[in-house]
């Protein structure tokens, strides 16, 4: 008889299935009697002012797309709220700046932001390199700091979330996202398991620790690393540790990667010595629908698997309605929306609650509020607060692009798609050439 193994979870992995939420998108977005900040109800006409950082054009190119898909679901969050009456019946702006995906110019922009412009409301930037620091800016300033794509640990510790623990994001925390996938190893059969795995990670505070759990979780269960290292964040460092993992040749990669570059130039690298690992997955990159697919090619793209917690085709009548929305005003495909936009989406969603239950924009209220543990909803499913400020309700799905359609395999459940396993031999159809 086979022996029942262990169902793993992460240190804050939220288990189960995830309670699909179809809550109208603006429920929560709209009153007509309710007052702002400390201003008495019904003397407040103005806009309500939100200032974000996002990183929208170069030197940091490895940023920018997702920058930019950012800029437009917080645009298609605001644009839904101005033509629903807005919030406490007043229009939202939006006042967003270009941090270039630097950290100096990031805490600049946010310095500018609530000291200058006295924005109402903050939204986060683009990853947890920049959440960091940006968040630190806003708890100096008591402003509640709602983010979608900062989830790394090192967010939510001191210096950068001080003892106010005003930050907020409203994704699936990081470190949980590979145990999908771990699960779904221990629950085969030993002589089907993948016996060998490598485990490149890109020195970034986001690609490593959902690396890192899975490298720990697949150890215990006999899986044998023939490869562990990090590298350089920049496009020059990508060939050596590929060719690395080529000459490993692990059965199963797991990469620590951020980027579409990232995995473009692991994929090119593997394709041209003629190596197809069994089993592919990195932390971020193949979630980016077509800006990832139009690169690497739709052949070169079957087969590798990503962690989120949201997919185009999710099953919440909210998140249909933004996807519909974003392809009628940005064009493309349902499959080819960017995950960015959501996260950016469900950040507008969760502070339009916290505003319309607080009664206004004062932020040592949200805050409060936020931490309450009240239960929240979003494009992206359940969201409620713990006392870090991670949503510890947040589902963990794990994507695999099969034939040119992006599909949720895991966890198995009603909806979900067989893994493709092993993953197809790469397709010439396709390039996986990095940008010049």
């Amino acid at each position: 008889m086979r022996p029942v193994l262990p169902r793993f979870t992460g240190t804050r992995f939220a288990t189960g299935a995830a309670v699909l939420l179809g809550v109208s998108v603006l429920a929560a977005c709209t009153s007509s009697s309710t007052t702002s900040g400390t201003t008495p109800a019904g003397t407040s006409t103005g806009p309500i002012t939100i200032g974000a950082s996002l990183s929208l054009t170069p030197p940091n190119g490895a940023f920018t797309a997702d920058g930019q898909a950012f800029d437009r679901g917080y645009h298609l969050w605001a644009k839904d709220v101005n033509a629903h009456g807005g919030l406490l019946g007043r229009q939202v702006k939006l006042d967003i700046l270009d941090d270039q995906g630097l950290p100096n110019l990031v805490v600049a922009n946010y310095q500018k932001l609530f000291g200058k412009d006295h924005v109402d409301l903050a939204f986060g930037p683009f990853s947890s390199l920049l959440s960091g620091p940006a968040s630190a800016v806003a708890a100096s300033h008591g402003m509640a700091f709602v983010e979608g794509a900062g989830g790394a640990p090192s967010v939510f510790d001191t210096p950068f979330n001080q003892a106010d623990h005003n930050v907020f994001d409203v994704s699936l925390p990081i470190a949980d996202e590979m145990v999908p996938l771990v699960n779904w190893i221990a629950s085969l059969p030993p002589t089907e398991r993948p016996k060998t795995a490598a485990y490149p990670e890109a020195q970034d505070p986001f690609a490593d620790p959902p690396v890192q759990l899975a490298q720990t979780l697949l150890t215990n269960l006999g899986v044998r690393s023939v490869y562990s290292d990090t590298f350089a964040e920049t496009l020059s460092a990508y060939k050596a540790p590929a060719q690395a993992v080529v000459q490993s040749g692990a059965q199963l990669v797991v990469l620590g990667s951020t980027d579409v570059p990232t995995v473009q130039a692991f994929m090119q690298v593997f394709e041209q010595e003629h190596y197809t690992p069994k089993l592919f997955i990195a932390a971020s990159g193949p979630d980016q629908g077509l800006a990832f697919t139009s690169v690497v090619g739709g052949g070169n793209a079957d087969g590798i698997m990503v962690p989120n917690g949201w997919y185009p085709g999710y099953n919440n009548a909210t998140s249909k309605q933004m996807v519909n929305e974003y392809v009628a005003q940005y064009g493309g495909t349902r499959d080819g929306v960017n995950a960015d936009v959501a996260e950016a989406y469900s950040v507008g969603q969760i502070m339009a609650q916290a505003v319309t239950a607080t009664h206004g924009t004062d932020n040592a209220k949200i805050i409060a509020y936020l931490h309450s543990g009240v239960p929240l909803s979003s494009v992206q499913g359940p969201v409620r607060f713990d006392a870090l400020g991670e949503n510890g309700a947040a589902a963990a799905f794990v994507f695999q692009w099969q034939q040119g359609r992006f599909v949720q395999v895991l966890p198995t459940m009603a909806g979900s798609v067989s893994i493709l396993d092993p993953k197809p031999p790469w397709s010439n159809a396709g390039t996986t050439s990095p940008p010049a």
